[in-house]
């Protein structure tokens, strides 16, 4: 380096000017736009997703098939239903007991759902309830408690068995409930615990009534085994004091004249409170006999007399 003297009261000599460089922005641009970016983004988080489930869903088959083997070896063991032990069953057949038990590709006791095994045991139209318990190694025990039929039920000729809610029960060999009573008509399976109810009522009277009749849903039309017909108010209270009261003038006359019931009369309304409209040919044989006596007499009282 070589240094300059300056002389007092010179000017000093011109630097040359210090060059510039030029201003270059804080950030720095991107190749691609923040659209694509975020595009992008959004495309490697959903491969990741698929990736993460494609994992999970081996890692389950995994431990499915370790279950499903598991299974398999207990049922090896010993633990596979062999015996389905039913109690309680009357009219049950027990084959749907058994396809309900064992609706498996495998029978392995661990395995065996109870309570969906009862609820296929409910569904069957005889059974009321179910009660299924495991009897390790190998058995399954199965309670019934059936629906007991209490009387026959006629809808569009024909005929089922039916219980006291009114469930249909069976129609086949409906001979082995040849001594229910039959009630008849839309509806009067429903109404059957009403009906029974009404004929406790005249105890003497059931074994007389061959059908009863459900009319327009509302009331009871009974028909009796010699034929009449006894037409019942449509309220439970009133239909039962009035097949009370038919009950005992049918006992009242049955010492005298063979009663209310027997082939004299056709048809009994008891429908308007503390009244019976009698119909038949005893009442067509009275009128008669009563319009004759009533000629008889207007004949005799219109013949002059002679002195």
């Amino acid at each position: 380096m070589t240094a300059t003297t300056l002389k007092r009261g010179a000017t000093p000599p011109r630097q040359k000017p210090v060059a510039k460089l030029p201003h270059r922005p804080a950030t720095v641009a991107l190749p691609i736009s923040q659209h694509t970016l975020r595009r992008n983004l959004a495309i490697a988080i959903g491969g990741l997703a698929v990736i993460a489930a494609v994992i999970i869903a081996g890692l389950m088959g995994v431990w499915r098939r370790a279950g499903d083997e598991i299974v398999r070896q207990t049922a090896v063991a010993g633990f596979e239903v062999r015996h389905v032990e039913v109690t309680g069953t009357r009219e049950l057949a027990l084959l749907p007991v058994y396809q309900a038990a064992l609706p498996g590709r495998d029978n392995a006791m661990l395995t065996s759902d109870l309570a969906a095994i009862r609820d296929r045991l409910r569904a069957l139209p005889w059974v009321a309830d179910a009660s299924v318990s495991r009897r390790l190694p190998d058995t399954l025990a199965i309670a019934i408690t059936e629906r007991r039929p209490v009387a026959l039920w006629q809808h569009h000729q024909r005929l089922q068995a039916i219980d006291i809610a009114g469930v249909a029960l069976t129609h086949d060999r409906l001979e082995r409930f040849a001594n229910l009573p039959l009630v008849v008509g839309p509806g009067a399976n429903t109404r059957v615990r009403e009906f029974l109810i009404l004929a406790a009522t005249a105890p003497t009277l059931a074994p007389k009534v061959d059908a009863a009749v459900l009319v327009g849903g509302r009331r009871w039309d009974l028909k009796f085994k010699t034929g009449e017909i006894l037409s019942l108010p449509d309220t439970p209270v009133a239909a039962n004091a009035a097949l009370k009261q038919f009950a005992r003038l049918d006992d009242g006359q049955s010492g005298r004249s063979g009663g209310l019931l027997g082939g004299r009369f056709e048809r009994f309304d008891m429908r308007l409170p503390g009244k019976m409209i009698v119909g038949g040919a005893a009442v067509k044989q009275a009128l008669d006999a009563n319009a004759k006596l009533a000629k008889a007499a207007a004949a005799a009282k219109a013949k002059p007399l002679t002195i």
